[in-house]
């Protein structure tokens, strides 16, 4: 089987067209293994929000590009959803589209004392350094340094 990367990356391509026809973008592709499931996992957006007529629309029409392709070689379960209010940020194009939200990050060891920080997205330098506003000052962080990423929704 190939790997995970290359099988979301050949899905991403094969249900681009799909989703461009439905008037959706795609956010994310995953192919994930949890527990003794293989998920593949597709999230897609949409200016107006996502609806789950959205979710079901999306399921039936990438099923049998899905078939035709068959990028996969086991049992897997799909899964079409939106990324949600607080969305995970994982990709260069994921922090462009949230450039000036709110976001949390997480560093995989403590970074100058603090195991997070919470401030604007104020973009990225290159690959190398996430951009974010703190307390009026904008600071460069490695981005080798960052676990994870994700928008933060005050209520």
């Amino acid at each position: 089987m190939a790997g995970a990367k290359n099988i979301a990356e050949t899905v991403w391509q094969g249900i681009q067209p799909v989703a461009d026809e439905l008037g959706l973008s795609i956010w994310d592709v995953e192919f994930v293994k949890e527990g003794a499931r293989r998920i593949l996992r597709v999230t897609i957006d949409h200016e107006d929000g996502i609806t789950i007529e959205d979710c079901e629309r999306m399921h039936r029409a990438i099923d049998p590009v899905l078939d035709e392709i068959d990028p996969i070689d086991t049992a897997y379960d799909l899964e079409v959803s939106s990324p949600g209010i607080e969305r995970e940020l994982r990709t260069d194009a994921h922090i462009d589209a949230c450039v000036g939200e709110l976001v949390e990050v997480r560093f995989f060891a403590p970074f100058e004392g603090k195991k997070s920080l919470e401030g604007i997205l104020a973009g990225r330098n290159g690959n190398e350094e996430l951009l974010l506003e703190l307390g009026g000052e904008v600071r460069a962080l490695p981005r080798c340094a960052i676990a994870k990423m994700r928008t933060v929704f005050t209520f």
